[in-house]
C-alpha cells in the first residue's frame, strides 16, 4: 500500500486525509437491530493498522460512538486515533445546560474526557437559536470538554459569519464530489481567507460514482438499495440527469484507465486535490467490506492537466446542483433519502413567539430590551401583510459578525426571515427591504449580501447611508412581505 497522507486540520489534531465514514452504521441499523458493538469495534482495527486513524461519526449514526468508544477502549491509546463527532440537535432553544448535556453524552459514549472534533449543525439559520447553542459550544470548548470545534453543512455566508463573531471553528464538513461542486461557488474561497478545512463527504456519492454504475439504464426509486444511493441520486435529478451523469462516468473511467486505478479513485482524489479540502470522508460497513488497498491507491497518483482536460467537457454538460453547500437541508428541493425532512424533524418551530393584538393583528417579538422600551415589536402581520422593524445584527448582548458588513447584513436578513416565517409568511413573499448603512464604502459588500439573499425575489429596495444608533452597528435593515 502507498503511505497514506496526513495532514494538520488543527494544532494538536492531525488527521489522515482519508476519514473512514460511520454513517452507515445508521443504514446497517435502519431495520431496528443494533450492530455488534464490541465485533464492529474489532473491524475498525485493520482500517487503523493500514494508516486510516481518523474515524467520523455523529449523534444519530446509530451506535457509529459506542463503536468507536469500544474501539478506544479496547485499543489502550487514545491518541492512536482520531475521533471526529458532529452533534446535530432539533431546533429550537438551546440552554448551556443543553449544550453541556449533549456534549458529556457524547463523551460518554466515546469514552473520552474530550471530544477530538465536535462538528456542529443548524437546521434554520433564520432561528438565531443556533447561534447559542455554538457560544454554549465554545464556552465548553474552553472549559477543556472539546479540543476543537468544527461545522456541517454550512454555506458560505454563516462560516463566515461565526468567524467574524469569534468562534473558533477548525473545520466545515459538506457534500463535495463530481456531482456536486457546490463549495467551488463560494465556501472554498471563505474557507481559504479564514483557514477552515473541508472535509468533503459523499466523494464517490454512496457508490454511484463507480463502475457498477456505467453504462446502466436509469435505475428506480426501490432499485436504491442504500440510503446514500436515494440521497445521491436524487443530486443527478437536481443537476443534469442520468444521460449527463453517465458522460461523467465515461469521463472517470477513461482516466482511471490511463492510471490503472478504479473510478472511485479519481473521483475521490478529483475532491482531495481541490482547494481547502484538508480530507475525504469514505463510508465503512463495518464488519461486511472492507476497501483498504482501493482507498490507499488514493495516494499512488494525482491528477494532471490532461485528466482535467478529459473530466471538464462532461462536468460542465452535467451542471452543479442548485444553492450552496447544506441548502439539501434547509429549503426546497430537498435533496435528501427521502426527498423531504421527514427522517429528521417532526416540525421546525417559530423562531419568535407571536402574540395577538387588537383586532387581527399580530406581532412578533425577538426579546430586545429595545422593544419593550421603545414600544415596538419584530414584526407585525395585518391581514396579508407583514412589516418588519429596522433590524440590526443584535442576538442578546452580542454584535453577529463583529466588523464584517457583509456578515453583520446576513444576520439582519436571517432576523427577518425568522419574524416573517413566526407570522406565517417566507422570504420570498418579500416585496419591498429598505437597507441602512453607516459608511457609504460598506455599499457593495452589503448590496452583494442582500443579493445572494434576495437576487431570485428582487423586491422593491432602497438603500441610505444614515447614522445608525449604536457604533458596533453597520447596517440596519427593515422589510415588507405580502403572504401569498
Amino acid at each position: 500500500m502507498s503511505g497514506v497522507e496526513r495532514t494538520t486540520l488543527a494544532p494538536g489534531l492531525e488527521i489522515s486525509r482519508v476519514l473512514t465514514g460511520l454513517w452507515q452504521i445508521a443504514d446497517m441499523e435502519r431495520d431496528g437491530a443494533p450492530v455488534e458493538v464490541e465485533s464492529a469495534a474489532g473491524a475498525m482495527e485493520p482500517y487503523v493498522a493500514a494508516g486510516f486513524t481518523t474515524f467520523d461519526m455523529a449523534d444519530h449514526y446509530g451506535s457509529s460512538e459506542l463503536v468507536a468508544g469500544a474501539y478506544r477502549a479496547r485499543a489502550g491509546n487514545g491518541d492512536r486515533v482520531q475521533l471526529l463527532t458532529k452533534w446535530v440537535p432539533r431546533p429550537g432553544p438551546m440552554s448551556l445546560a443543553d449544550v453541556r448535556e449533549a456534549v458529556e453524552r457524547a463523551l460518554d459514549r466515546l469514552g473520552a474526557d474530550a471530544v477530538d472534533l465536535m462538528q456542529f449543525h443548524a437546521w434554520a439559520y433564520e432561528d438565531p437559536a443556533w447561534l447559542d447553542a455554538l457560544f454554549h459550544l465554545q464556552a465548553l470548548k474552553e472549559e477543556g470538554l472539546i479540543r476543537h470545534l468544527g461545522l456541517t453543512n454550512f454555506d458560505a455566508p454563516h462560516l463566515a459569519m461565526v468567524v467574524h463573531s469569534g468562534v473558533q471553528v477548525v473545520s466545515n464538513q459538506v457534500c463535495y464530489s463530481l456531482l456536486d461542486r457546490r463549495p467551488a461557488r463560494h465556501l472554498e474561497a471563505v474557507c481559504r481567507e479564514h483557514g477552515v478545512g473541508l472535509l468533503a463527504y459523499g466523494p464517490v456519492a454512496g457508490g454511484l460514482l463507480t463502475e457498477a454504475w456505467r453504462g446502466r439504464p436509469e435505475p428506480r426509486a426501490d432499485d436504491m438499495a442504500t440510503w446514500s444511493l436515494m440521497k445521491y441520486k436524487r443530486f443527478i435529478d437536481a443537476a443534469g440527469g442520468w444521460r449527463a451523469f453517465q458522460d461523467v462516468l465515461g469521463a472517470v473511467h477513461r482516466v482511471a484507465q490511463k492510471h490503472g486505478v478504479s473510478m472511485a479513485n479519481v473521483a475521490a482524489r478529483y475532491v482531495l486535490e481541490q482547494p481547502a479540502v484538508a480530507g475525504v470522508i469514505i463510508g465503512a460497513r463495518l464488519g461486511r467490506s472492507q476497501h483498504l488497498e482501493d482507498n490507499a491507491r488514493l495516494f499512488s497518483f494525482a491528477l494532471d492537466d490532461d485528466d482535467r482536460a478529459t473530466l471538464a467537457p462532461a462536468l460542465e454538460s452535467y451542471g452543479v446542483p442548485p444553492g450552496d453547500s447544506g441548502d439539501e437541508y434547509r429549503r426546497p428541493p430537498f435533496l435528501t433519502a427521502a426527498g423531504d425532512l421527514s427522517h429528521h424533524l417532526d416540525e421546525l418551530p417559530a423562531p419568535y413567539p407571536v402574540v395577538g393584538g387588537a383586532g387581527a393583528r399580530k406581532r412578533a417579538l425577538s426579546g430586545t430590551i429595545w422593544e419593550d422600551l421603545a414600544g415596538f415589536s419584530r414584526a407585525t402581520r395585518i391581514g396579508d401583510r407583514i412589516l418588519v422593524s429596522g433590524t440590526t445584527a443584535t442576538h442578546g448582548d452580542r454584535v453577529i459578525g463583529g466588523g464584517d458588513p457583509a456578515s453583520q447584513a446576513h444576520f439582519c436578513i436571517d432576523k427577518l426571515h425568522g419574524a416573517i416565517r413566526s407570522l406565517g409568511g417566507k422570504l420570498e413573499d418579500v416585496v419591498r427591504t429598505r437597507v441602512y448603512i453607516r459608511r457609504m464604502d460598506d455599499w457593495e459588500a452589503v448590496s452583494r449580501a442582500h443579493g445572494a439573499r434576495f437576487g431570485g425575489i428582487q423586491p422593491a429596495n432602497t438603500l441610505i447611508q444614515a447614522g445608525i444608533i449604536g457604533d458596533e452597528y453597520l447596517v440596519e435593515m427593515e422589510a415588507e412581505a405580502v403572504v401569498r
